[in-house]
């Protein structure tokens, strides 16, 4: 067999295997030689015709915490602010965790997708993905609460909801105590809560995240939140603008859905490479873009909602066509499309494009999450 061959049958092989894959930087096995990995995304150029105007800032620099619009940082990251560190002399909240388990849910009793396993699309809807390999499973659930040292026992607290948490170790704990302490931010509680497993199509954490409905929101609400108040003896404010919601990836189109479909609960978001692409399982006709809706259609054609939203994303963010062919899988287009519609409306918003940085990128978070708190709350009384 000629080497012109070979090289063709490879790429062919490599080419197969790679559109399988949910996310791109997943490995998928190839045999006893290895695993074999599709190529990672593009880096794409912040001033591509068609993005966003943005203000780059010094390499090193975060956007200013009192400003709305598009900022561009980067490339590297390895200026962290003081606030993302522990500090002697500076008031430390308690954390207390606990584990929830899918047979004491009324509204996630549990899915999961079969390894190996993606799903194939309609061939007469690309945008549609029929998935038979999903069925019930169980899972558990871990949750992390931060109390902050200033709460005032049997006031109502300000708080923060983050999803695919569940670590007490968690940075943003750490960012609370610092900016409590310099009044950047109100005395809050932070409520980590993990994922009940898997990722994309099928499984219980895309069911949960990428689920166009109020009822992750709901979830919270009814099931989360009461075990919260009485296991961290703590009180929760009823009142949406003393909430906000956190996450990456599709914890942060989850944090956008909680407010969006719930604004009687919820008026902050911030996310890191919001999964604002066509993710959602089952498949809806009144969204039949997942949460590509949000920028297609929904925010565009609704009245302004009193959101606040900060929002990241990196250079070499996904780019995931995968076997669906839907144009509606790169989230740096998403996510630039997110900040072209809330410009339009009117929102106050903070979009940050970070050069030299991947999804929901570790270094990028420890950056810049100081500066998103401080933004997200800034028109929040801090005392």
């Amino acid at each position: 067999m000629s080497r012109l061959i070979q090289r063709t049958l490879l790429f062919g092989i490599v080419s197969a295997v790679s559109s399988l894959i949910a996310q791109p930087q997943a490995p998928v096995a190839a045999g006893a030689s290895g695993a074999v990995r599709p190529p990672g995304p593009p880096t794409r150029d912040p001033h591509t015709p068609g993005y966003v105007t943005a203000t780059e800032l010094p390499d090193g620099e975060n956007a200013p915490p009192d400003k709305d619009g598009n900022f561009i940082l980067g490339p590297t990251h390895t200026n962290v602010p003081p606030e993302m560190t522990v500090k002697d002399g500076v008031p430390q909240g308690t954390i207390t965790t606990f584990d929830m388990l899918s047979t004491d849910s009324k509204i996630y009793p549990g899915i999961m997708r079969e390894n190996r396993t993606f799903g194939t699309p309609d061939p007469n809807n690309p945008a549609k993905l029929i998935v038979t390999t999903s069925h019930a499973a169980p899972y558990t659930r871990h949750v992390a609460v931060y109390v902050p040292k200033q709460y005032v026992a049997g006031s109502a607290a300000p708080f923060i909801v983050t999803a695919d948490g569940g670590n007490a170790r968690d940075l943003l704990f750490t960012a609370l105590d610092n900016l409590i302490a310099e009044h950047k931010v109100p005395a809050m509680v932070a409520i980590s809560i993990g994922n009940g497993s898997g990722d994309a199509q099928g499984s219980e954490r895309g069911l949960e995240y990428d689920t166009m409905s109020g009822l992750y929101a709901e979830f919270v609400e009814k099931e989360v939140l009461p075990l919260v108040e009485a296991k961290a003896n703590v009180k929760l404010t009823k009142d949406p603008n003393a909430r906000a919601t956190m996450g990456g990836s599709s914890g942060g189109s989850a944090a956008l859905e909680m407010a969006w479909y719930h604004t009687d609960l919820y008026h902050r978001v911030l996310t890191y490479s919001g999964t604002y692409v066509n993710q959602q399982y089952p498949w809806n006709p009144e969204t039949p873009g997942g949460a590509w809706d949000f920028h297609a259609k929904l925010i565009p054609n609704s009245p302004v909602k009193p959101i606040r939203i900060w929002m990241e994303v990196g250079d070499r963010d996904l780019l995931n066509p995968n076997i669906m062919t839907d144009n509606m899988h790169d989230w740096v287009v998403a996510n630039e499309n997110m900040a072209k519609v809330l410009a339009a409306k009117g929102y106050h918003y903070q979009f940050v494009f970070a050069k030299n940085a991947g999804h929901t990128d570790g270094a990028v978070k420890r950056q810049t999450l100081a500066e998103a708190l401080e933004y997200l709350w800034l028109d929040y009384p801090k005392k």
